[in-house]
C-alpha cells in the first residue's frame, strides 16, 4: 500500500504560451496534466514516496491523457475512477507577468465532482501514513460527503492529514460558502497549507504571525503560508518562523509552485520519520526549508507536473539556496 493517498480533481491545465498576457489576448495553448491533489501525489513520487491518487475522470480523450500521465509518473491509479456521464475539468491559464496563473476552469460538472463514497477503498485510506486533500472536492456533492468520508477514515486509522486551501475565487458562489467548507476542512487536518490571499480568506489578516497563529487555534498541529518570491512562513506551537524567498534564474510558471511545496513538506516528514507532534523548532524550520527549496524549483518548469522536483533536483536547490 501507499505511504500517501491524495484525493481531488485530476484536470487539463491549458497553458497559455504567450508569457505576460490575459486569457482574452492569449492564442497559443499547451495542454498539461494538472489539479493541485495530483499535483503533490506527483510531487511525493517525483520524491520518492510512494502515493497514490483517488479522484474520477471522464471517458474522454482528455481523461485518457491524464490516466496515462500520472500513471508513467510514478502514482498509482487503483482508485482513479472513470465515468462516461461527466466530463474531465479543463481549466485554461494564462501566466501573468510576475510569473502568476490566471485560471478559468470550462466545465461546469467535472467528472471529479461526482466521487462517492462507494467508490473509496477502506483498505487504502487505513494504511495510509498521509492523506492529503483539497478544497476542489467540497464544491458540490457527492464529492463534498465523499471527501469528507475519506479523512474521518484515514485519521481514524492514524494518517496524518494534510490540508491545501488552494482557494479559486471564481469555482464558490461567494466568499462565505468558502470560508465555511475550508474553514472546516483546515479544522480536521494536521498539516495545512495557504497563500496569502487564504490567510486573509480564513482570519481576516494578511500579518503571517496573528494569521497563523489564527488558523492554529482552527485546529492543525502545523500550518504555513507560501508568500510567492517572498517564501514562506510557519508556525507550530510557540515556534514561528518565516523563510526568505530563493533566487532563481527565471521564473516561468509559479501554477505549480505551491503543490512541489507541499509535497516537499510530506516527503521530509516522511523520510525523517518524525512525527508533527515531537518535530522541534530546528525540524521545523528544515522542514520548510526543503518545502520552500521545492516550491522555487517547479517556478522554472512550464506545467505543474513537470515541474516536480526529483531528489537530485532538491540537492541541488538546497545546496543553491542554503549552502
Amino acid at each position: 500500500m501507499p505511504d500517501v493517498v491524495c484525493l481531488g480533481e485530476l484536470l487539463v491545465d491549458m497553458t497559455a504560451q504567450e508569457f505576460g498576457v490575459s486569457l482574452e489576448n492569449a492564442f497559443t495553448f499547451e495542454k498539461n496534466a494538472g489539479g493541485a491533489p495530483a499535483n503533490v501525489a506527483v510531487g511525493c513520487a517525483s520524491l520518492g514516496i510512494s502515493a497514490t491518487l483517488i479522484s474520477k475522470i471522464g471517458d474522454d480523450s482528455f481523461g485518457r491523457f491524464l490516466k496515462t500521465t500520472v500513471h508513467e509518473a510514478g502514482v498509482g491509479i487503483e482508485s482513479l475512477m472513470v465515468t462516461d456521464a461527466y466530463p474531465t475539468q479543463l481549466a485554461f491559464v494564462a501566466i501573468g507577468k510576475n510569473g502568476v496563473p490566471d485560471f478559468e476552469f470550462h466545465v461546469s460538472q467535472p467528472a471529479h465532482e461526482q466521487l462517492t463514497v462507494d467508490d473509496l477503498n477502506p483498505a487504502l485510506l487505513e494504511s495510509a501514513l498521509v492523506f492529503h486533500f483539497g478544497p476542489l472536492t467540497l464544491l458540490n456533492e457527492p464529492a463534498r460527503s465523499t471527501t469528507f468520508a475519506a479523512v474521518e477514515m484515514a485519521a481514524e486509522a492514524g494518517a496524518l492529514i494534510s490540508f491545501d486551501a488552494n482557494y479559486r475565487r471564481r469555482l464558490w458562489p461567494d466568499e462565505d460558502v468558502a470560508y465555511d467548507l475550508i474553514s472546516e476542512a483546515a479544522g480536521v487536518s494536521d498539516l495545512v497549507k495557504v497563500n496569502r490571499e487564504e490567510l486573509v480568506l480564513l482570519t481576516g489578516t494578511d500579518d503571517t504571525y496573528d494569521g497563523l497563529q489564527s488558523l492554529l487555534e482552527m485546529g492543525p498541529e502545523l500550518v504555513s503560508v507560501t508568500l510567492g518570491p517572498d517564501g514562506c512562513a510557519f508556525a507550530g506551537g510557540t515556534y514561528f518562523e518565516e523563510i526568505e524567498g530563493i533566487q532563481v534564474p527565471e521564473v516561468v510558471d509559479t501554477t505549480g509552485c505551491g503543490d512541489a511545496f507541499v509535497a516537499g513538506s510530506i516527503a521530509w516528514l516522511l523520510q525523517s520519520n518524525t512525527d508533527v507532534a515531537d518535530l522541534t523548532g530546528e525540524q521545523m524550520l528544515q522542514m520548510y526549508r526543503y518545502a520552500n527549496a521545492a516550491g522555487a524549483f517547479a517556478s522554472m518548469t512550464s506545467g505543474a507536473i513537470p515541474s516536480m522536483p526529483d531528489p537530485d533536483d532538491m540537492k541541488r536547490m538546497m545546496k543553491h539556496a542554503y549552502g
